[in-house]
C-alpha cells in the first residue's frame, strides 16, 4: 500500500516506457452504469502482441498472469478485418497498428475509497515516481491547425450525404473531419492533464505506443462485459450547456424534444440492438434507457443504454466482430455507411472512433469510444484531432459544421490554438 503517489506523477513516470495505458474516470461526471476503473498500466519492454482479431483470443488465452488487466487499443481501420470488403486509402500521419494489446509488468490502481493498489513496482520505481516534478512545464506554442476537409467541401459533403439518404443508400451517416498540424512539440502528459481539467469525462484515457500518443477525454462507453451481461451506451444528440441555470434547463429541454436528435439516437440504438443480437441469447437484448440526458462540462449528451446476455462461449473477438466499429461513429446501415465515409472523408481516422480499454483475466472487459481526443506522433511532431456529427436528411450543413466546432472547443482551448482554413 503506497497512498502517497499522485496519478499525475505516476503518469509522467510511466510515459518514459515503450507502452503505457492510463484509464481515468473524472469524479462526479455522468456515467450511467459506472465509469472506467482508475488504472495505470505500464509495459517496460516491447512484448509480442496480437495484431489482428484473428490472433486476439489466442493471445488472451495464452496469458498466465491471473490478476493483471490486458490493456489495448482498437483503431477504426480494424473495420477492414471485420468487413473484408472495406479498405482505407486516405492520408495517415499517425500509423497506429490496427490493434494492440499488452500485459503490464507494473501497474497502479486508485480505488474510489482512497486505497491504492500497486503491483510490480520496486523501491527504485517508487522513489522515481516521488521524485517526478508535480508542476507542469509551461506549454510550448502550438501552431494553428488546418482542416483536411475545408469548410466549403464539408458543406458540400453534407449535401451529398443528404442526397444519398434520399436515394436510400443510408438512413444516417457519421461524417468526420480532421484538423492537423505538423512539426509540433508538446508534452503529451501535461497536455493530457490540461485536457482532463478542461473536459472531465468518465471514459478518459492516455495511451502510449512507441512514439504515438492518444490523449482522450471521451464521455462514451462502447462496450462492457460484466459476468453474463453485455452493455453498450451509444451517444447521439449534443447541445451546448447554458450560461445560467435557466438557460441550461432550456438547452436540456430543447435537446430532449429535438426530433432530429431523437431520430439519430433511435437509429443507432436499433443498430446496436442488431449488433448485440448476433452474439447474444435470443430475446435478451433490452433497452433499459432511451434518450437519457446527461450533463458534461461543455455539452448535454443524449445517451441510450442497450444490454444483452451473451451466448455461451462468446469471446472478446466475437463481440468485436459483431459490434465494431460502434454504430454511433458510422451510421446505418453500417457497411454502406462505412463505404460512404471512405468516399467523403479525407483522412484516416486512426484511433479516432476506435477504442481503448482493458480485459480482466476472467473475461470481463470495458472499452470506450475514442472521441474528444488528440492524437500525437512525437517523432514527427504530427498532431491531429477529429470531430464529426451524424448526418440525416433533416441536417442543415451549417448547423452540422457548428456542432463540429463546438466539439472542438475544449481541444483548441487545451492547445491554446485555433483553426485556420
Amino acid at each position: 500500500m503506497t497512498p502517497t503517489i499522485s496519478p499525475a506523477q505516476a503518469l509522467r513516470w510511466a510515459a518514459q516506457f515503450p507502452c503505457c495505458a492510463y484509464y481515468v474516470p473524472a469524479v462526479d461526471t455522468a456515467a450511467p452504469g459506472g465509469a472506467f476503473a482508475h488504472l495505470l498500466a505500464v509495459g517496460t519492454t516491447v512484448q509480442p502482441a496480437p495484431a489482428t482479431l484473428a490472433e486476439l483470443d489466442q493471445w488472451l488465452a495464452a496469458q498466465t498472469d491471473t490478476a493483471a488487466p490486458r490493456c489495448g487499443l482498437l483503431t477504426y481501420d480494424l473495420k477492414n478485418e471485420v468487413e473484408p470488403q472495406l479498405g482505407s486509402r486516405h492520408p495517415d500521419g499517425l500509423h497506429w497498428p490496427a490493434l494492440h494489446f499488452f500485459v503490464p509488468d507494473k501497474r497502479l490502481r486508485w480505488h474510489p475509497d482512497g486505497r491504492l493498489e500497486t503491483h510490480g513496482l520496486s523501491a527504485d520505481d517508487l522513489r522515481a515516481i516521488e521524485a517526478v516534478p508535480t508542476e507542469a512545464v509551461p506549454p510550448a506554442p502550438v501552431p494553428a491547425l488546418r482542416p483536411r476537409l475545408p469548410r466549403t467541401e464539408y458543406l458540400r459533403a453534407v449535401e451529398a450525404v443528404r442526397e444519398d439518404i434520399l436515394n436510400g443508400e443510408v438512413y444516417e451517416l457519421n461524417l468526420c473531419q480532421e484538423f492537423f498540424a505538423e512539426g509540433v512539440q508538446l508534452d503529451p502528459v501535461d497536455t493530457f492533464l490540461r485536457l482532463l481539467q478542461a473536459s472531465p469525462t468518465p471514459f478518459a484515457g492516455f495511451y502510449k505506443w512507441q512514439d504515438r500518443f492518444l490523449l482522450c477525454a471521451s464521455p462514451e462507453r462502447f462496450l462492457r462485459r460484466e459476468a453474463d451481461q453485455l452493455l453498450s451506451q451509444p451517444i447521439k444528440g449534443t447541445s451546448r450547456r447554458g450560461a445560467t441555470p435557466a438557460e441550461d434547463e432550456q438547452q436540456r429541454q430543447a435537446l430532449l424534444h429535438d426530433e432530429k436528435e431523437r431520430a439519430e439516437n433511435l437509429m443507432i440504438v436499433d443498430l446496436v440492438r442488431n449488433d448485440l443480437a448476433r452474439v447474444s441469447l435470443p430475446g435478451t437484448v433490452q433497452v433499459p434507457e432511451l434518450f437519457g440526458l446527461y450533463p458534461f462540462r461543455h455539452v448535454w449528451q443524449m445517451i441510450s443504454t442497450v444490454t444483452s446476455q451473451p451466448a455461451p462461449g462468446t469471446t472478446l473477438a466475437d463481440a468485436l466482430r459483431a459490434a465494431f466499429p460502434m454504430g454511433s461513429m458510422t451510421g446505418a446501415p453500417k457497411i454502406r455507411a462505412m463505404q460512404l465515409i471512405e468516399q467523403y472523408e479525407r483522412a484516416r481516422r486512426g484511433l479516432y472512433s476506435g477504442s481503448i480499454g482493458y480485459v480482466w483475466p476472467g473475461g470481463d472487459f470495458d472499452f470506450n469510444v475514442v472521441i474528444r481526443s488528440l492524437q500525437y506522433r512525437q517523432d514527427t511532431g504530427y498532431l491531429s484531432f477529429q470531430v464529426g456529427s451524424a448526418i440525416t436528411y433533416d441536417s442543415v450543413p451549417e448547423r452540422e459544421y457548428a456542432e463540429c466546432l463546438l466539439k472542438a472547443k475544449a481541444l483548441l482551448e487545451v492547445l491554446g490554438s485555433e483553426i485556420v482554413e
